[in-house]
């Protein structure tokens, strides 16, 4: 079992920032994917869109609506990612859900981001 914490929500203005953060613990292997979800508030858990993923060898993607604003990093041996994110925008409003997968795949309970003035 690997147990998936997300931080670092919050409310924020637009064009502003917030960093978030996700720490897997439990049964880790490698090589692993460790990454970023979100759901709007219009849209059903079906319907969550891929933010942004790294993996264990630092194999790096992001969906093309944060290219250039949102940045993933992660400390290895923490087993611990973050999301930076600037230049937020309203649409950026949603829940954040951190995601870990190696054999099987784990989510964590989401963290709220809203943007707005």
């Amino acid at each position: 079992q690997v147990q998936v914490v997300e931080s670092g929500g919050g409310l924020v203005q637009p064009g502003g920032s917030l960093r978030l953060s996700c720490a897997a613990t439990g049964s880790i292997h490698s090589p692993y994917t460790m990454g970023w979800y979100r759901q709007t508030p219009t849209t059903q858990r079906e319907q969550r869109e891929l933010v942004a993923f790294i993996t264990s060898n630092d194999f790096l993607k992001y969906a093309d609506f944060v290219k250039g604003r949102f940045t993933i990093s992660r400390d290895g041996p923490k087993i611990t990612i973050y999301l930076q994110m600037n230049s937020l925008h309203p649409e950026d409003t949603a829940v954040y859900y951190c995601f870990y997968n190696d054999q099987d795949h784990y989510w964590g309970q989401g963290t709220q981001v809203t943007v707005a003035s």
